[in-house]
């Protein structure tokens, strides 16, 4: 049996960002897994400590590292520097913009605020732009023309995730779109979750980016080396294979257009570096859930709700084991999502929301 492929409009400004609003898709309501109040404003207190000890840690190895990398510039023995290097800087940059953008990392706002700054810079995501980004991410999560982050459309275009590995496409994209908002435009749906009275810093980012890149090239020409480079810039390509790897797992092969984080968001059971480098957002179920919890309690969260969320994927292999078939499935039948499944001791899905969108196109 075979299905007829509804082809979906990931614009933020097409048929089916319409079609969200009119369905009551957007902004809905979410289901939550029900926890007494005063165990969920034990796990939102927010702290300094770990983040501190976290950042110090981050920040310490980079400087080390680089530091290193500039020493041994020109042997062998700097490539294994660089490619730690290039981890903490285009992957760990992803979830420290990511927490601190949430402002839940630190206590303090201005430690949040500053973190967010530098990683935001790491990771070529205009601040701005991209608080405003994820704000929507949560509120209409793999909502189709709704959530400007969806890292996998249907049908899955895999040569762009591959490319994604070595930072290509992201990168490309994210020059662009500095140029753009350097030279004071800022586009139609960009415009569509960005308040007015923000855009203006959003064109003054681009222009401080675009400035700070510029010395950078400058420096490496007048050099004759790549090696500021290396340290600025380039390990967004070289350093970004973690960040889409883990990325990947967040919502990939799972359903859209649902209002239960059950269904589009996948929790992962990962190694400690693993998830020192992703901050724990391998409990992305829980995190969606609650975005207010703080990274360092998200495994606390899991404890407390896990009777009512479908197992976590036992390793990033095991995910991949999972995910990878899914991505082929849907190049053939764009409607396939794995569902997942729920123990006996959680509340079901509400069919009414949740029901498969097509049949599950058989083999």
């Amino acid at each position: 049996m075979s299905t007829v492929a509804s082809k979906r409009d990931y614009s933020l400004i097409g048929r089916d960002a319409q079609a969200a609003v009119e369905n009551g898709l957007a902004a809905a309501e979410w289901y939550h897994t029900d926890i007494e109040r005063k165990q969920m404003k034990e796990l939102m207190k927010r702290t300094d400590g770990p983040a501190m000890r976290d950042t110090v840690i981050w920040l310490g190895s980079l400087v080390v590292l680089g530091a290193s990398g500039i020493a041994l510039w020109g042997t062998w023995w700097a490539v294994p520097v660089f490619l730690a290097y290039g981890v903490l800087y285009g992957s760990a940059g992803d979830s420290r913009w990511h927490e601190c953008g949430h402002g839940t990392a630190f206590k303090t706002r201005w430690m949040n605020d500053v973190v967010y700054q530098i990683a935001s810079f790491m990771m070529m995501r205009n601040p701005v732009t991209w608080r405003w980004s994820h704000a929507r991410h949560h509120t209409d999560t793999i909502i189709v023309g709704r959530d400007p982050e969806i890292a996998v459309m249907r049908p899955p275009d895999l040569a762009r995730v591959i490319l994604n590995f070595f930072g290509i496409l992201d990168v490309w994209h994210a020059v662009i779109d500095m140029g753009r908002n350097a030279a004071g435009i800022v586009s139609a749906e960009e415009k569509t979750f960005i308040p007015e009275m923000e855009q203006a810093k959003v064109v003054r980012v681009a222009r401080i980016w675009v400035a700070i890149y510029a010395t950078t090239i400058a420096l490496s020409i007048w050099l004759g080396s790549i090696l500021p480079l290396m340290l600025i810039g380039l390990p967004r390509f070289y350093g970004a294979w973690h960040a889409v790897m883990t990325g990947l797992l967040q919502h990939g092969g799972l359903a859209d257009n649902v209002t239960d984080h059950r269904l589009n968001s996948r929790t992962v059971h990962m190694n400690p570096i693993s998830r020192f480098i992703y901050w724990n957002m391998n409990y992305h179920v829980e995190h969606h859930m609650f975005p207010m919890v703080p990274y360092h309690a998200l495994p606390r969260l899991h404890a407390l709700i896990k009777h009512d969320l479908p197992a976590p994927n036992t390793s990033i292999i095991d995910g991949y084991r999972e995910m990878i078939p899914a991505f082929l499935r849907q190049l053939r039948y764009e409607d396939y999502y794995l569902k997942r499944e729920l123990p006996p001791t959680a509340k079901p899905y509400r069919d009414e929301l949740h029901a498969d969108p097509a049949p599950q196109a058989a083999e």
